[in-house]
C-alpha cells in the first residue's frame, strides 16, 4: 500500500476520535482537540492526492477511497453539527443525498469497468464544506460576543455556499457522466 493510500486510511481512522473530542463534554477543551483533528484529516485529503498525481501513484483504491474517506468525514462532522445545533438538518440531508447519489453513481459504473475520480467541482465543494465545518465548530459568536451578527452572518453564507456548491457539483457529475447510466442500459 502506497503513501497517499495510508493517508486515506488514515483519515478514516481519524474520524471516531474527532467524534469523541467534539461530541464528549467531559473533555477539557474537546472543541479545540476537535477542530485540531478535523484539520490534520482535512490536510490528509489535500496531501494524498498531490502526492499520488507527482509520483505517479494514483491507484483505483485511491480514486475509489478518497473521496469516501472525504465524505464520511465531512457527513459525520455535520451530523455532530446538527447535534450541537450549528446548521439545520435539512441542510446536512441535502448534502449527504449528493453524496449518496454520487456513490451509486460510482457503483454503476464501477459494474461497467469505469473508475470515475472525484472532479474539480467537487474538490471544491469538499475544501469549502470542510472550512464551514471548521468555522461551526469554532463557534467564534460563542468565544468573542462582540462579533456575534458578523460571525452568524458568515456561518449563514458558508453554509448556504456549500449547499449551493454541493447541488453544483452534483449536476456537474452527473452531466459530465451521464454515458455510465447509457452503458447500464445497454446490459
Amino acid at each position: 500500500m502506497n503513501l497517499p493510500n495510508k493517508l486515506t486510511i488514515f483519515r478514516v481512522i481519524l474520524i471516531p476520535f474527532f467524534l469523541v473530542a467534539l461530541m464528549v463534554p467531559a473533555i477539557p477543551a474537546g472543541k479545540w482537540i476537535a477542530v485540531g483533528i478535523f484539520m490534520i484529516a482535512s490536510l490528509t485529503d489535500l496531501l494524498d492526492g498531490k502526492i499520488a498525481r507527482k509520483y505517479n501513484l494514483v491507484t483505483d483504491f485511491g480514486k475509489f477511497m478518497d473521496p469516501l474517506a472525504d465524505k464520511l468525514l465531512v457527513c459525520s462532522a455535520m451530523i455532530a453539527l446538527i447535534e450541537l445545533e450549528r446548521i439545520p438538518a435539512w441542510i446536512v440531508i441535502v448534502i449527504i443525498a449528493r453524496e449518496f447519489i454520487i456513490s451509486g453513481f460510482r457503483l454503476i459504473a464501477s459494474d461497467n469497468g469505469v473508475v470515475i475520480a472525484a472532479s474539480n467541482w467537487g474538490k471544491f465543494k469538499t475544501t469549502f464544506q470542510m472550512i464551514m465545518i471548521v468555522l461551526l465548530m469554532v463557534n467564534l459568536s460563542e468565544n468573542i460576543p462582540s462579533v456575534t451578527t458578523i460571525v452568524v452572518i458568515c456561518e449563514q453564507v458558508l453554509i448556504y455556499a456549500s449547499l449551493l456548491l454541493t447541488i453544483i457539483s452534483l449536476i456537474d457529475y452527473l452531466i459530465k457522466n451521464r454515458s455510465v447510466l447509457s452503458k447500464e442500459n445497454q446490459k
